[in-house]
């Protein structure tokens, strides 16, 4: 027997020393980037300090005072305070409806679809990109259930290409989608600073991301990103799966504690929320008949940030049918704002100092926008913007407080040169979001979902970014020669 087992051993290799296939040169690429940025990016908040200090420097450059930096920046620091509480609802009700059990039964449905590998990772870049069009707070929880509900199903499937899948909507088309803050700030009169509302007047949708050339943009990227995420998923035998990361996915449990005293009854009981409801939704009712032309152009008029956050409050607390279940929720979202919460005000704090005051304008507005005429033309405007704007988005991942501060110089540039402003707007969109395929700062709510690092995703969407780039410059760029240049309108 002893000989026979040494005999044995012979033949039998140490799984250590088997070397695993080598990754794809696009996928090695994508690791060292992920590797390069979790090693030496500060966290957001830092980009936000260093900004400061910058524009500050820049303005004393162009010749004002310290003291009129300093007044510029504390006359802006809580210009953007309804924004800020805006788009931290956005993730809340986001999270909330994303995480209720009635949607979570669809996740769980959807996941049953799929039966290979490939077409595991192809299902969830399809969703993960169709959920981001109607809020990018939504998908990344949607999107994070789906992987972990897929996975237990097609166990063989790359859990790296998978999570990146999951990602791809805020790296896509969530932008382009009806969360964009870009697009409902400028649709929201209440919500652009005062400084800006002369530059580039009140922007509705119809002229933003309801606009055909916007919607065939979204729908490319999104075909491409499915695409891509098929053609580079690792099949079976050389698949990362979840198990060999330790993580064996389990169902989402939704459990609400008993109630306990008599004084809880309400909470626990739908009634509020079918009358909160009802009312809701006869004020919405009431709202899109007032605008005119019918339901759907109604809707398109008066959707703005507040009727937006509206609406997903009230099919928040719908799906969760009890106050008790919707606050639970609501206070599982929470975390997922500390950013926007800290973060926002300063960035108002630079774009006071880039804009100034109506009696006391800075001159960094001024000079950035005319820089931008003097190195480009209406041809190469779009062009230049995206490549700016998504280079800026790698040091400052925040889709809305980014465009308050380049608003003022992009739009100003853009009446000098002619372009169409509601373009330059899903331009910057477009382009803003390619830089969250390897920033992992909005990934943190997928990967806490899923238990990974941004490094073992990052490698696959540096392959989405890879493709997406000229994509993006070729749309924007010929769709921008189809719309005529519109003066700002700032209605009463």
């Amino acid at each position: 027997m002893a000989r026979f087992a040494a005999s044995l051993g012979r033949y039998m290799v140490d799984p250590s020393a088997v070397k695993r296939p080598r990754e794809p040169a696009a996928i090695r690429l994508g690791l060292a980037i992920s590797d390069w940025t979790e090693r030496w990016f500060p966290d957001a908040f830092v980009f936000a300090l260093v900004g400061i200090v910058l524009v500050f420097g820049a303005g004393l450059l162009l010749g004002r005072s310290p003291a009129q930096m300093t007044r510029y920046f504390g006359g802006g620091f809580w210009t953007l305070i309804p924004f800020t509480m805006q788009m931290a609802l956005i993730v809340i009700f986001g999270y909330v409806v994303a995480s209720s059990p009635p949607v979570y039964r669809v996740v769980q449905w959807l996941a049953t679809i799929p039966k290979t590998p490939r077409t595991a990772v192809a299902w969830i870049a399809l969703f993960a990109t169709v959920s981001s069009l109607l809020s990018w707070g939504f998908s990344l929880v949607f999107s994070g259930l789906l992987v972990r509900e897929v996975v237990r199903r097609v166990p063989q499937t790359d859990y790296r290409a998978a999570g990146a899948a999951g990602y791809l909507g805020l790296g896509s088309v969530w932008a382009l989608g009806l969360s964009s803050s870009a697009a409902l700030l400028m649709a929201t009169k209440g919500s652009i600073p005062a400084s800006l509302l002369p530059i580039s007047g009140v922007l509705p949708l119809s002229r933003t991301i309801f606009l055909w050339q916007s919607i065939v943009t979204a729908v490319v990227l999104m075909a491409t990103s499915v695409l891509v995420a098929y053609l580079t998923a690792p099949d079976g035998r050389t698949a990362r799966t979840a198990e060999s990361y330790g993580i064996r996915p389990e169902p989402l449990e939704i459990r609400t504690p008993a109630r306990q005293r008599p004084g809880e009854w309400l909470e626990y009981s739908p009634l509020l929320t079918i009358l909160i409801v009802l009312v809701g939704v006869a004020y919405l009712v009431q709202l899109f008949a007032s605008k005119g032309g019918g339901m759907a152009a109604g809707i398109a008029q008066a959707l703005d940030l507040n009727t937006y956050n509206f609406m997903f409050l009230l099919a928040g607390l719908l799906l969760h049918w009890r106050p008790r279940r919707f606050l639970e929720a609501v206070a599982r979202s929470v975390p997922a704002t500390a950013g926007v919460l800290i973060q926002f005000p300063f960035y108002a704090g630079i774009f006071g100092m880039i804009t100034g005051t109506a009696t006391d304008p800075s001159p960094i507005s001024q000079w950035l926008a005319g820089l931008f005429v003097r190195v480009s033309d209406a041809n190469g405007y779009p062009i230049l913007v995206s490549i700016y704007s998504a280079v800026l988005g790698l040091f400052v991942p925040s889709g809305g407080s980014k465009w308050v501060i380049e608003a003022p110089y992009l739009l100003q540039a853009a009446t000098a040169l002619k372009v169409n402003l509601g373009w330059v707007v899903q331009i910057y969109n477009a382009a803003e979001a390619l830089p969250n395929l390897v920033n992992p700062f909005w990934m943190l709510p997928l990967l806490g979902l899923l238990g990974v690092r941004a490094r073992d995703l990052v490698g696959y969407a540096a392959v989405q970014l890879l493709v997406h780039l000229p994509v993006v410059l070729f749309l924007m760029w010929l769709f921008a020669r189809t719309l005529p240049y519109v003066a700002p309108v700032v209605p009463p």
